[in-house]
């Protein structure tokens, strides 16, 4: 098994192209999804890696992935600008999860 990168920066890229990572760079959301379906069902690929701006954009797609598929498993990564969330984004996720706020 293999793994994949779905980025939508070259930097990001470039630097998993030197640890051994094929991928791909896209932009907008429907070359997103598509981009994302052709990694599924590619049967040699185990692990794929979306920057966390791209989850963003089909963020329903890549939650039924994480739910639905035991293989392969999708990775959120920050990109070269970080991880992009708020300072209480931990704060938020306790929030949702419990439904206190606190």
């Amino acid at each position: 098994m293999k793994m994949y990168l779905i980025s939508d920066n070259i930097d990001t890229q470039i630097g998993m192209r030197l640890a051994g990572i094929d991928g791909v760079v896209v932009h907008e959301r429907e070359e997103f999804i598509e981009a994302l379906t052709d990694a599924v069902s590619d049967k040699d690929i185990g692990i794929i890696l979306i920057t966390v701006k791209l989850s963003q954009l089909a963020p329903e797609l890549v939650s039924d992935i994480k739910l639905n598929y035991k293989i392969p498993l999708i990775v959120e990564i920050p990109d070269r600008h970080g991880m992009g969330k708020t300072d209480d984004f931990i704060t938020g996720y306790v929030r949702d999860a419990i439904g206190l706020k606190i």
